[in-house]
């Protein structure tokens, strides 16, 4: 599982610049005062060697009593509980503080891993930024710019060292499906796990936000082996009150990241939502299998069943390669068929696909139509072979790939799916351009 790496520290010392270097994103708003930040923002973490979680806090002042600073405080106490390393932020440029100090003894007593960030450290010697923050007896200060990217890569290549690598070996991973459940709240997603196993293993209650955890089930069907995650329901974000509910979207997420198929459940009797669309795009980027469940489906007349199958075919276009099922968790009707189609998607996600085939393939695809020219130029894709599993990864080499536009690598996309019937998972298509032999002597002789 990817481990949860929370931004702490006082207000306007940069949490949620760094915040936005480490997932290479703008999902945290920015400005040069303090308070900007006063709800948990959470992102995949892209800098380092190993895959993680960032969640940024708001400024932190742990002596508030009541307001808004009051509940910032509370959340980020729960992130620190849920994080598995803390990045205590303090700035090079105001200097150690009062609140500093106070900030470094409540982290202290929590246990967890500290490591003290000295940001908007530009232009400084490393020594010199952080020669004043020893006092506060948390190891070595890391001076970084937030703003810059000075020193960032080197900061979590720290940091994540002494976590082991979030994936298991594929070989552990392919001996039997791990399914997570998610969606909103309330649309029944615990019910359908208790039909999975066909007992009442989890609770069921009619009010969301019951599941407050990822809890893992193991279990077998018809001789096959499963694990089950059942999830808290992602709510969006205006509306998610308690600092608990809040934390437990952190482990819906790593949850997603640690399975190998996601089922994603929808109420019949709700429109798809942003929220929705959302959910299966974070499944979408951690490249995992998916099976999309229509739960309460028995309550819904005839009509009302067309008008939401043209719904779904609207909003959820994007999700073209998973397989769609109409369910009652409730009655268990739908159930078994839901279930091949996870061990399909399953089959599909770590799939091994031989290199003359798939080149093959490739030529094929080239044969019924080339990619387009760029000016003068045509791409020419020569041969291909698998670069990864879960979700498949098909690397393409060849001469001026650059220029291959998105059209051709969706058609491309769609020919291997077709090809290989690699029905609901997500499919990587990789470029790789080879090296001109000539270009070095061409460079030589115009020079």
């Amino acid at each position: 599982m990817k481990p949860v790496i929370v931004i702490v520290g006082r207000p306007n010392v940069g949490k949620s610049t760094l915040f936005n270097r480490l997932t290479r994103s703008r999902d945290a708003i920015v400005a040069d005062q303090p308070g900007v930040t006063r709800d948990r923002h959470y992102g995949e973490g892209r800098v380092g060697g190993k895959p993680c979680l960032v969640v940024d806090t708001g400024g932190f002042e742990p002596v508030a009593t009541k307001g808004i600073f009051h509940e910032m405080a509370q959340q980020t106490r729960q992130a620190v509980d849920e994080g598995d390393a803390i990045l205590f932020m303090v700035d090079a440029r105001s200097g150690l503080t009062a609140q500093d100090r106070i900030i470094a003894d409540e982290l202290r007593r929590t246990g967890r891993r500290i490591h003290l960030v000295v940001n908007k450290a530009e232009g400084l010697a490393p020594a010199i930024a952080g020669a004043e923050f020893h006092a506060l007896g948390l190891g070595e200060p890391l001076a970084v710019s937030a703003a810059h990217g000075e020193n960032v890569s080197d900061l979590m290549d720290v940091v994540l060292a002494e976590f082991p690598s979030a994936m298991e070996p594929a070989g552990d991973r392919e001996k039997h499906p791990c399914i997570a459940i998610v969606g909103r709240p309330n649309v029944g997603k615990s019910t359908l796990v208790n039909a999975l196993l066909g007992e009442e293993r989890v609770i069921v209650f009619d009010e969301p936000g019951t599941t407050r955890d990822a809890i893992r089930v193991d279990f077998e069907r018809s001789g096959r082996r499963y694990t089950l995650i059942d999830t808290a329901g992602l709510r969006k974000r205006g509306k998610i009150a308690e600092a608990a509910e809040k934390f437990s979207v952190v482990k819906t997420l790593q949850a997603i990241a640690d399975a190998n198929v996601v089922i994603l459940v929808l109420d019949a009797r709700q429109d798809i939502s942003e929220q929705d669309a959302h959910i299966a795009g974070f499944i979408l980027e951690a490249g995992r299998a998916l099976v999309i469940a229509v739960n309460k489906w028995e309550r819904l007349s005839g009509e009302e069943r067309d008008m939401v199958k043209r719904a779904l075919a609207r909003k959820l276009d994007f999700l073209g390669f998973a397989r769609l099922h109409f369910i009652s968790a409730l009655t268990g009707s739908g159930i078994g068929p839901l279930l091949k189609s996870v061990d399909a998607a399953y089959q599909a996600a770590v799939a091994r696909l031989p290199t003359p085939r798939l080149t093959r393939t490739l030529q094929a695809a080239v044969a019924r139509q080339q990619p387009p020219r760029a000016g003068m130029i045509r791409p020419k894709l020569r041969y291909a072979h698998q670069g990864g599993i879960n979700p498949p990864r098909i690397v393409i080499h060849g001469n001026a790939l650059e220029h291959v536009p998105d059209s051709y690598c969706r058609y491309l996309e769609r020919f291997f799916r077709d090809a290989f019937k690699l029905q609901g998972t997500p499919l990587r298509i990789e470029f790789k351009t080879g090296r001109n032999p000539y270009a070095r002597t061409a460079a030589a002789k115009s020079a």
